[in-house]
C-alpha cells in the first residue's frame, strides 16, 4: 500500500515527534510543531505520512505567498522527517507533492538531515597541513570534497539519485558550501557513550588551555531567563556589527523563546559569560530529544583574553551530556580548508573540539507550477541584486532566512 499523506494536528505532530527517538530517526528543531510560531512572518501547516493506519513521518511546512496570488512556496527547513532508508522516494515524496499542489503550493523546497560523507577532525587537520607542506592542491582550491571521507553513507547517496532521477533540482553552489538556505555542512560533537573526561580529552590543546584559563580567571557561565535576552541582545548586535550581518531584533528572540519552550521549558536554553560581572558572551541552545544544537552566538569585542567562548561552549557540551543528548551540533560551517579565506574562521575554532564535520544531502526544489516557479526565482533575484546594490551605499543588507 502506497504512503498516504494528510494535513495533521500540531498535536498529532507533537506527538509523532516524541516517539522518533525509539524509531531511529533524528528530528531538526525546525522541524517540530513550535517552531512555527517562531516564524510568525510565514504561514505554516503540518502533515504527516502514514503507512496504512500507522504514521511514520511528519513535516514542518512553511509557507511564502507569491505577491497578488493565492499561489504559495512550500519549504520544509531540514525536513521532512521519515525514514529514508525505508522508503523510496518517489513513495515519499509523490503523495507530498499531491498534497501540497492541491493545496495552493507552487513550487516545494526540502532539505532532510541525511548525511552523505563524514570527516573527522584529524582527518582535516592533516589535509590542511599536507596541501599546505607538499602541495598536494592548491591551497586556495582545498575544500571538503577534496579530502577523503572517513564515512560515506549509502543512504543518502541513493536519496540524491533517487531524487534527481525524480526531477528535483538543486540550486548550484556559491563555492562556499552556502547554496543552501539551510546549512549543507555541519560539524558535530558526538556524546553517546563519552565521559566528560573523554570529551575534554578530545578537544585541542588550544581549546583544553582556553577553558582552564577562564576557569582559572574567575569567568562564570549562568543559565540565562527569558528576561535576560535583553543582556544578550546587545553582544549579539555588536557582533553583528563585527561580523557584516544585519542582526535580528529582540523581540525575535523572545518570541522563539515563548514558542520552543510552550511545552517544555528545557528547549531553548540560554547562556552568559561572566567576568567581574560584565557580560562577555552569550549563546542560545535547543534541543529536541537526544540532539543539541549550538544555534546563536554573541561576543563582546573586549574581554576576549579571558577566553569566554570556549568555556560558554564547554558549559553547553556538558549540559547537553547530562540532558541525554547522542549529538552536540555546532551547525554550520563553510565547505573551504583555505586558511587565508575568512570563511575559514567558521571550521577553524569547531575543529578544536576533536568532532566530526557531516555532510548532508541539501535542500532539493520541485517546481509544481514551473511558469510559476520561474517568475518567482526571477523576483527574487532582482530582490536579491536590490538589496546588494543597497548594501553598497551602507544601508546594509538584511538576510532573509526562511528558517
Amino acid at each position: 500500500m502506497p504512503l498516504d499523506v494528510r494535513i495533521i494536528s500540531p498535536e498529532t505532530h507533537r506527538e509523532f515527534v516524541s516517539h522518533t527517538p525509539a524509531l531511529g530517526l533524528d528530528v531538526s528543531f525546525l522541524q517540530i510543531p513550535e517552531w512555527a510560531g517562531a516564524k510568525s512572518e510565514w504561514g505554516n501547516m503540518s502533515i504527516g505520512w502514514f503507512d496504512g493506519d500507522t504514521q511514520v513521518g511528519a513535516g514542518l511546512v512553511l509557507s511564502r505567498k507569491v505577491p497578488k496570488s493565492r499561489l504559495w512556496l512550500a519549504y520544509l527547513p531540514e525536513g521532512p522527517v521519515v525514514d529514508w532508508a525505508k522508503y523510496p522516494v518517489a513513495e515519499i515524496v509523490q503523495p507530498m507533492l499531491d498534497l501540497l499542489k492541491g493545496q495552493g503550493a507552487f513550487m516545494v523546497k526540502m532539505g532532510p538531515t541525511i548525511p552523505v560523507r563524514s570527516w573527522e577532525a584529524k582527518n582535516l587537520k592533516d589535509a590542511i597541513a599536507a596541501a599546505k607542506s607538499e602541495h598536494v592542491a592548491p591551497i586556495h582550491s582545498l575544500r571538503l570534497r577534496d579530502v577523503k571521507a572517513d564515512n560515506e553513507f549509502e543512504v543518502g547517496q541513493s536519496v540524491i539519485a533517487q531524487l534527481k532521477a525524480f526531477g528535483f533540482t538543486q540550486q548550484p553552489d556559491t563555492g562556499a558550501g552556502f547554496g543552501d538556505v539551510q546549512p549543507r555542512y555541519v560539524f558535530q560533537v558526538p556524546l553517546e557513550g563519552r565521559t566528560q573526561d573523554e570529551i575534554f580529552a578530545g578537544f585541542n590543546q588550544l581549546w583544553r588551555r582556553n577553558i582552564r584559563k577562564a576557569d582559572k580567571l574567575g569567568v562564570e557561565i549562568v543559565d540565562g531567563t527569558r528576561e535576560d535576552l535583553a543582556e544578550f541582545h546587545p553582544l549579539y548586535v555588536e557582533t553583528a556589527e563585527r561580523d557584516g550581518f544585519v542582526p535580528r531584533g529582540l523581540e525575535y528572540f523572545e518570541q522563539m523563546w515563548d514558542s520552543l519552550n510552550e511545552f517544555d521549558a528545557r528547549t531553548m536554553r540560554l547562556y552568559i559569560a561572566r567576568h567581574e560581572g560584565k557580560a562577555l558572551a552569550a549563546t542560545t541552545t535547543v534541543q529536541v530529544g537526544p540532539h543539541s544544537w549550538y544555534s546563536y552566538g554573541a561576543s563582546a569585542n573586549a574581554g576576549r583574553e579571558v577566553k569566554p567562548s570556549n568555556a560558554i561552549q564547554w558549559r553547553m557540551i556538558t549540559d547537553a551530556l547530562d540532558n541525554g543528548a547522542t549529538v552536540y551540533d555546532l551547525r554550520g560551517i563553510s565547505d573551504t580548508l583555505d586558511e587565508s579565506d575568512p570563511l575559514f574562521g567558521l571550521i577553524r575554532f569547531k575543529l578544536g573540539t576533536g568532532g566530526t564535520a557531516v555532510e548532508y544531502v541539501g535542500e532539493w526544489d520541485y517546481a509544481l507550477r514551473p511558469g510559476v516557479a520561474k517568475a518567482f526565482d526571477l523576483y527574487m533575484r532582482r530582490r536579491e541584486i536590490a538589496a546588494n546594490v543597497k548594501g553598497m551605499f551602507g544601508k546594509g543588507r538584511k538576510g532573509e532566512e526562511a528558517a
